[in-house]
């Protein structure tokens, strides 16, 4: 009996299959002989059946047992019905050529530059002008409107996808969906309308707003949450990477500690410039004597004026010294803001990542879930094995644990964020699905002359190698004539003298008015003929320093080359693998697709589909990596270059 079970079910599938394979061939040639018998209509239908390269795969088994219970004449069979169907975003039309599409969210569409003008040649200075010329967004640091007209590329590369076409020409920013933060658009951008985990068309969907005040910190930085409600995190809005950065701006730690800073070197430059005027000083002392019977009771005050005529270099020095200090406080702060910047848009990049992987591994999830009740019924028809169902059952263990592992890094992705953001303790964040950025519109030649003018941290040992020179002058001040003019002024009043009373005369000694007791005026001059070389050798303590920042300076060149030039490779990098990935995703889906219809046709394995399964599964994955790949080293570019906005 289960042979027989097993014999009438291929011949059913067989014989549907070679039915509705044949007819079109009918259709075409109705002069053609027909087939002398059944064998040979079911044998040729099977080889047009396993040859279609470009047909979708047939249905269920469940599918094909109800069809096959409802209409048990072979001849009369329609042709297999369709198996579950790849999601929209990866579906490719049989009847047109392949198509590489993006492996975004459903919702996301974002226009696709071509990888032979992703880099470009450009002049450098028309570069700069244009860059003055172009209006910076709020908070944003990177390359704003530029204009990406076609010119020579840096390196032959492999041809992307077709572009999607546009309403301008123009580069989009670093993130393609970010609106103006200022005046959010009433509508949603296509590619951040949801977070990467909600379905396509889901009526609950978060819509991108201007930036909530429950995202902004603690104006305390002491308060310390103490009750549990106090650190449950109760929203997590939808904020799309340039949202991200103005938020870390605002309150990020670092960033506001480096603005304390800058308020700080300012304070002292006001100090040192106090040198430049007189300093007056005010005292007065009450004095209380008593000898014998005598008790004395006077007032003394005095006013004196000190000027620093000469000073040996030390004034003008200080001052000078904390000018560039200053400087240097305010190129820290720009550093900060571009590392700040980097920082956010690697965690944001993770947190988008995390979410790729939960929708891909619940898609691997769905269809295990399938491939796991088709084995089951093939076990009970008597086509299938126990082992069988055992594999699928494995698989589906496999990506049970692979999504858990999935959602708790999106968890720790989440949570990163916000401490990075500095969020509120009962705040999180979602991101936008992903999305390729723009393309970096100069060549390496250009981008490494343009990263040596912007980076302050050259600037920065510059200012330090000053400030340094400075120090040596006050280091040999103290060995220096020093010259200054002072004025002083002083009275006195006796308040009470000879406390003896006599009651028929009064008290004897009346207080007397106030006497001048000194004023004088003059110059003194001093000079330190010996210390034991004391001055000179701080002196030269302060040249040596010198010298270092100018070898750290050599070395920083060196550096902030190297970090360009391997942003620069790893974008074009990056570039060429998402038209590989997505071809490879492309490939995957037609494999898994083929896959099925040789298991449902008899002459394939399940094994074939465990394994195209997973292919796709890990083809999904490397595309999206590729294109946050692509972001990421887009973002490290502009960090090594900086000062793009």
């Amino acid at each position: 009996m289960r042979y027989f079970k097993s014999a009438v079910f291929l011949l059913a599938i067989l014989s549907s299959s070679a039915t509705s394979l044949s007819r079109p061939a009918a259709a075409e040639d109705t002069s053609a002989t027909p087939p002398p018998a059944e064998s040979k209509a079911t044998s040729t239908g099977l080889s047009s059946l396993l040859n279609g390269t470009q047909g979708e795969p047939s249905g269920t088994l469940s599918e094909q047992l109800t069809d096959q219970t409802v209409r048990p004449d072979p001849v009369s069979a329609s042709p297999l019905p369709t198996a579950v169907r790849p999601p929209d975003f990866f579906q490719v039309p049989s009847s047109s050529p392949i198509s590489v599409e993006p492996v975004l969210s459903p919702a996301a569409t974002t226009e696709v530059t071509p990888a032979t003008a992703s880099l470009q040649t450009m002049d450098l200075a028309g570069f700069r002008q244009l860059l003055k010329a172009t209006p910076a967004k709020p908070g944003a640091i990177a390359v704003s409107q530029t204009p990406a007209a076609p010119q020579t590329p840096a390196a032959p590369q492999t041809p992307a996808a077709p572009q999607t076409p546009s309403e301008d020409n123009n580069l989009p920013t670093l993130e393609e969906s970010a609106p103006p933060v200022a005046n959010p658009a009433p509508t949603a951008p296509p590619n951040s309308a949801s977070p990467p985990e909600s379905p396509a068309g889901s009526p609950d969907r978060p819509a991108i707003e201007a930036l909530p005040d429950s995202l902004l910190s603690d104006p305390n930085p002491l308060n310390v949450p103490t009750v549990p409600a106090d650190v449950n995190v109760e929203q997590n809005p939808l904020v799309t990477l340039e949202q991200a950065i103005e938020l870390a701006y605002r309150n990020n730690q670092t960033l506001q500690t480096s603005l304390l800073t800058l308020d700080q070197s300012q304070a002292a430059l006001q100090e040192a410039k106090a040198a430049r005027l007189p300093t007056a000083s005010v005292g007065a002392d009450v004095t209380n004597s008593r000898q014998g019977s005598t008790n004395n009771t006077s007032l003394a005050g005095s006013v004196q004026v000190n000027y620093d005529l000469l000073t040996g270099g030390q004034r003008d020095a200080s001052i000078r010294a904390a000018e560039l200090q200053t400087q240097v406080s305010a190129l820290a702060v720009e550093s900060q803001q571009e590392d700040i910047r980097l920082a956010t848009a690697n965690a944001y990049y993770a947190l988008q990542e995390a979410g790729e992987q939960i929708r891909i591994n619940q898609s691997f999830v769905n269809e295990a879930e399938r491939n796991l009740r088709d084995s089951e019924l093939r076990q009970e028809v008597g086509v299938g094995t126990r082992f069988d169902v055992l594999r699928a059952d494995v698989q589906l263990a496999n990506a049970q644990q692979q999504l858990v592992q999935s959602r708790f890094n999106q968890d720790i992705a989440r949570r990163d964020i916000s401490r990075l953001l500095n969020l509120p303790s009962t705040s999180g964040l979602q991101a936008t699905p992903v999305a390729k950025a723009e393309s970096w519109p100069l060549n390496l030649d250009d981008s490494i002359l343009l990263a040596f003018q912007n980076r302050s941290e050259l600037e920065q040992l510059l200012l330090q190698s000053d400030i340094n020179e400075q120090q040596r002058r006050i280091a040999l001040a103290a060995i220096r004539p020093r010259v200054g003019l002072f004025a002083n002024y002083g009275v006195s009043n006796t308040l009470t003298s000879n406390a003896t009373i006599n009651t028929l005369n009064g008290p004897v000694g009346a207080p007397t008015g106030f006497n001048d007791s000194t004023s004088s005026v003059g110059i003194n001059f001093n000079l330190t003929v010996f210390d034991g070389g004391a001055a000179r050798a701080r002196a030269r303590q302060q040249e040596i320093a010198g010298a270092v920042n100018e070898e750290q300076f050599s070395q920083n060149v060196d550096q902030i080359r190297f970090d360009v030039e391997q942003s620069f490779f790893n974008l074009q990098a990056n570039q060429e693998n998402i038209a590989t990935s997505q071809v490879a995703v492309t490939q995957a889906q037609e494999a898994l697709n083929l896959a099925n219809l040789r298991l449902q046709a008899g002459v394939g394995t399940q094994l074939d589909v465990l394994t195209a399964q997973s292919d796709l599964t890990q083809a999904q994955f490397n595309n999206v990596s590729a294109i946050l790949g692509y972001n990421r080293s887009l973002a490290a570019l502009q960090r090594a270059v900086s000062n793009l906005g």
